[in-house]
């Protein structure tokens, strides 16, 4: 059955606000709580903050205080929100731990979105992205296990492997080459739930390494981990709020941020595993509704237009599930790990020519690979224990990154020791046209 959240009775939006006790959940227990349903909170932590973020950006833009005080209303629930659902992480889970959650979303929220993307410009993105996040992955459980003795095969409950990708230090590009281009108008509903998605997780990502770089105890090579990983979050986000449709007016815009949380609050409930906290996301979704419903009427007393002009159909295309997505990281990782990002597009590293920016902002930020610390985690760790820490079905699909005794700092660095194997999605309509050779996943 359909669901459209235009269709629903809203409630008052002063029936929206919530007590102290209300905002102060019983946390989850880090020892039984499934790893999807931590994701999920992962996701709806930063789908509240991308709220705020928006929020605010658009009354600092705004001459009108009336409707000024209009989102104030909408983003004090909105903070509220995320005061509730942030606290349901429980106390005795420490940094790392938390961060281990963080990764395995990206990865698997990202494959999710790719899978079932039909423009090739935003699939390319997220293809790209998630094999980053994936050594992030690799990266954080070896700092893990090394300093806490904990094991993150656990935490991510075998759903999602544990093994290098694209290196961490291959990763850092110019800021030129972190722009893709932006969607049209026209784009499909769930492109632009995808694109509103991704934002807001990534987001919440590089705003948790942004602040928590400082707080780490346990080591300096941990620190500066995360100081090294948050800087590639900051690309991440630019190049996936790149892809948004610039033309847009600020209304139409705040419709579609509540509209994507409705979405995803729906979403989260009909798959949550968990009773208490599905009621959350239920009691969330009433919530957001309100949110729309007053949305949908600022966008026709300020532009005299209904929510139809922005959203033609207000059902909610297919639902988004957290799930593993092995077989599919591992085919991206066999077809596209060479590759790197020039300018607005996807090209393999050996196209690039010798002088271009990659490769002078990699000797500028990387041209002591010994002190960067991606690759010092796993040199600490080969040596005290005498290979990696993986979690694998089986061997990685590309043989560059097989060996568990020496850490790869060339592949995606040096066009010589790098694949050229290569594989994008070549066009921007449903039916791609790529090479049979390359193995392309679409």
């Amino acid at each position: 059955m359909n669901f459209n959240p235009f269709d629903e009775k809203p409630m008052p939006l002063e029936k929206t606000f919530m007590d102290w006790q209300m905002m102060y959940p019983k946390p989850y227990n880090k020892e039984t709580a499934d790893p999807y349903t931590k994701t999920r909170i992962v996701l709806m932590n930063g789908t509240e903050f991308e709220a705020q973020w928006f929020s605010r950006n658009f009354s600092r833009h705004c001459p009108d205080n009336d409707l000024r005080r209009e989102l104030a209303m909408l983003r004090r629930t909105e903070q509220q929100q995320q005061k509730r659902i942030s606290n349901l992480k429980p106390k005795d889970e420490n940094m790392l731990e938390h961060t281990i959650t963080y990764e395995q979303l990206a990865v698997d929220l990202t494959a999710a979105l790719a899978k079932r993307e039909s423009d090739c410009n935003v699939k390319n993105a997220l293809d790209f992205a998630l094999l980053e996040d994936f050594d992030h992955l690799y990266r954080y459980s070896n700092l893990l296990n090394l300093e806490y003795g904990v094991y993150p095969e656990k935490l991510v409950g075998g759903y999602t492997e544990i093994m290098p990708a694209r290196p961490t230090i291959s990763e850092h590009r110019h800021p030129m080459d972190s722009i893709f281009k932006y969607v049209s108008k026209d784009a499909s509903l769930l492109t632009k739930l995808n694109i509103n998605t991704i934002i807001a997780a990534e987001q919440q990502t590089m705003n948790y390494y942004m602040n928590i770089s400082s707080l780490y105890s346990k080591s300096d090579v941990g620190r500066r981990l995360y100081i090294e990983i948050g800087m590639i979050e900051e690309e991440h986000v630019s190049q996936y709020e790149s892809l948004k449709d610039t033309t847009v007016t600020w209304l139409e815009d705040l419709l579609m941020h509540e509209y994507t949380e409705c979405y995803l609050y729906y979403s989260c409930m009909m798959t949550e595993c968990d009773a208490y906290i599905r009621r959350i996301w239920e009691e969330c979704l009433h919530q957001e509704i309100a949110h729309l419903h007053k949305a949908n009427e600022l966008l026709c007393k300020y532009e005299n237009r209904d929510w139809q002009s922005v959203i033609p159909c207000g059902d909610f295309p297919e639902l988004l599930k957290l799930e593993s997505n092995i077989d599919y990281v591992r085919q991206v990782i066999a077809t596209t790990t060479g590759n790197t990002q020039f300018r607005d597009t996807i090209v393999p590293l050996g196209e690039l020519c010798g002088d271009a920016d990659f490769f002078r902002y990699q000797s500028t930020v990387n041209h002591n690979v010994c002190c960067v610390a991606s690759h010092q985690v796993i040199d600490n760790y080969i040596r005290c224990k005498g290979k990696d820490y993986r979690y694998e079905v089986k061997p990685s699909p590309i043989c560059e990154l097989q060996n568990r005794t020496c850490d790869n700092t060339s592949l995606g660095r040096d066009p010589q020791k790098t694949p050229s194997k290569y594989s994008v999605c070549g066009t921007t309509k449903n039916n791609c046209q790529c090479p049979q050779d390359t193995n392309h996943i679409c």
